[in-house]
């Protein structure tokens, strides 16, 4: 086999965030090659030097190859970062992970809780890989054309190896991606996950016309919302106040290319949800990610009132309108009580 290169970094998953990735750290001159389920697509990319579906206007620097087998993105890899929308992912690294080299490092550039299981990301790349790799979370505000067009971009990598955190940081920084260390891996993971269901509620706001003070008081309800349950779990709450927190939950509630947050503009306009998953083209984790939340909330006794009622909206049992009202009816408390 391939001796094991030491900057050499393996991007599965093709789509914009996983592209973008790929071209930033090709763009700081690390050799990337970049894996996707869709061969066509990757063929495609290997001619265009673009990825003409998700991120048309970049270009593919010179060290970034695309490639349509596993076994070829992963050898010689150091860093696998693993960049496929959550319902996928153990599909992916249960593939993958044959082909792994022993030294590599995994990094989780997914958010989002797996439904059946209810567990984290880098839980998934864990169980799947056997535990033998460190896996550093990669997570923050982050649209991924604003990356690949080299604009500047702070984010969060957490693990528990405090090695694999600094390796991240030396390996994927650049002159306009900086990254900032952390421990907590559940905060951080929490918060980029259920930070995109707050996303479809302010896009329902939006939508509705309900004005930027109900946008405010959503985004800083849904904060304390999730940071309940992040502390719940056994994460921090300073870290919620972050990046990976409150820095992803703004730019995701109120920045145009959210895609969680278009889902709560249609759903708000009275388009039903299946008619509106279908005619995108990229994932809204924060539908799906909904009912594992509820779930976790019910699992750690933390109450969640708007991914309850975002819950209604997307089953069809309650209309946008009527949660939000449902919301603003709910008995009064303190603002530092345990609910909302």
């Amino acid at each position: 086999m391939e001796a094991l290169t030491a900057g050499r970094a393996a991007v599965l998953g093709a789509g914009s965030w996983g592209t973008a990735l790929a071209i930033h750290l090709g763009t700081a001159g690390r050799d990337v090659r970049l894996w996707g389920r869709d061969a066509p697509l990757l063929d495609e990319m290997a001619k265009r030097r673009a990825n003409p579906t998700y991120l048309p206007d970049f270009m593919l620097p010179p060290t970034v190859e695309p490639v349509g087998s596993l076994s070829s993105a992963l050898e010689g890899a150091r860093y696998v970062i693993v960049a496929v929308p959550s319902h996928g992912l153990r599909a992916v690294v249960r593939a993958a992970a044959p082909h792994i080299p022993p030294e590599a490092l995994l990094v989780s550039a997914a958010k989002g809780i797996e439904r059946d299981s209810l567990a984290r990301m880098s839980e998934v790349l864990a169980t799947e890989t056997g535990g033998g790799h460190p896996v550093v979370v990669l997570s923050g505000p982050s649209f991924a054309s604003d990356v690949a067009q080299g604009l500047p971009t702070a984010l969060v990598a957490a693990s528990t190896h405090a090695e694999a955190v600094r390796a991240v940081q030396d390996e994927f920084r650049g002159h306009h991606f900086r990254l900032y260390g952390s421990t907590d891996v559940i905060g951080v993971e929490v918060g980029g996950s259920l930070k995109n269901i707050i996303a479809i509620a302010a896009g329902v706001v939006e939508s509705l016309g309900l004005g930027h003070n109900a946008l405010s008081a959503l985004i800083t309800r849904g904060l304390a919302e999730i940071s309940r349950l992040a502390c719940a779990m056994g994460g921090e709450r300073e870290t919620l106040a972050g990046l990976s927190g409150l820095g992803d939950l703004v730019l995701t509630c109120t920045g145009s290319l959210s895609r969680n947050r278009h889902v709560g503009i249609e759903l708000g306009r009275g388009r039903p949800i299946e008619e509106i998953v279908s005619g995108m083209r990229m994932v809204a984790e924060g539908v799906r990610t909904t009912t594992a939340a509820l779930a976790l909330g019910e699992r750690h006794g933390v109450e969640l009132p708007i991914a309850e009622q975002m819950a209604e909206v997307l089953n069809g049992q309650k209309t946008p309108r009527a949660a939000v009202s449902d919301l603003m009816l709910r008995p009064q408390r303190g603002e530092r009580d345990g609910g909302d």
